[in-house]
């Protein structure tokens, strides 16, 4: 895949979009992840998995293009090789992967997305078909993000317009656990939370006759947000998890 773009969307996260150097499109599922290979400084090969981010359009499908966001570590070997790329530049891929999808043959009447730094990815993936399931099956929809501060809010005002458009469905609640935004703030909104998002899961009220929950970021939050969906009566296969494990 080669470099068509970059730009930050946090203080230390930067989106990229690739092209494949075929042309071809990527047909993946939203909530799928490929995998960056490359080498350590001694020439052993590694590898880095990524959500893509790719927001496929409804009508025409997947195309060439591929989108991941990636979470700058200091030290980091794969934090080198993102930042050191051009425009044009190349790198190896394989892919996608994973079964952190939404699925065809759901019937739950609502969804709770849960994420923390870029384990909010896979759901900006996923928009168009939860305004597909909100058309279809008026589907209600709360993302729950965590982050420190609403420098770090990923695809914030994509989510925020979203929710906007869909006021009957789609509830976004930011949870910043160190600073939050100014009063005159594009992000401050009734729904802001200030702490983390598993303080606020019992707001949520999940409902094991209602829910589908999908779990994505930090293994601490993923675990306690998992051990606190089962105490509400979830079962196993309405709980989805990813974890994001940063690597050095």
């Amino acid at each position: 895949m080669n470099l068509v773009s970059r730009r930050m969307v946090a203080p230390q996260v930067g989106h990229y979009v690739f092209a494949r150097d075929d042309g071809q499109p990527l047909p993946f599922i939203p909530g799928q992840f490929i995998q960056v290979h490359f080498a350590y400084a001694d020439g052993t090969a590694t590898r880095r998995s990524y959500s893509l981010a790719t927001i496929p359009d409804p009508v025409k499908g997947p195309d060439d293009l591929v989108e991941i966001a990636v979470s700058y570590v200091p030290g980091g070997a794969a934090t080198a090789l993102f930042e050191g790329l051009e425009i044009g530049d190349s790198i190896n891929a394989t892919g996608p992967f994973g079964r952190f999808c939404l699925m065809p043959n759901d019937n739950n009447q609502r969804y709770l997305l849960i994420g923390t730094g870029t384990g909010i990815t896979p759901y900006r993936a996923m928009l168009p078909l939860l305004e597909k399931a909100i058309a279809e099956r008026n589907v209600q929809v709360v993302l729950l993000f965590g982050a420190r501060n609403p420098a770090e809010l990923l695809y914030g005002d994509e989510f925020r317009e979203f929710a906007n458009r869909h006021p009957d469905n789609f509830r976004f609640l930011p949870c910043f656990s160190r600073e939050l935004p100014a009063p005159d703030s594009p992000h401050a909104h009734p729904d802001v939370r200030h702490g983390y998002v598993q303080q606020f899961l019992p707001e949520l009220s999940p409902d094991p006759e209602t829910d589908i929950a999908y779990l994505c970021g930090n293994p601490d939050m993923v675990d306690t947000c998992a051990e606190a969906l089962r105490e509400t009566g979830l079962l196993p296969r309405q709980i989805r998890r990813e974890k994001y494990v940063s690597s050095k």
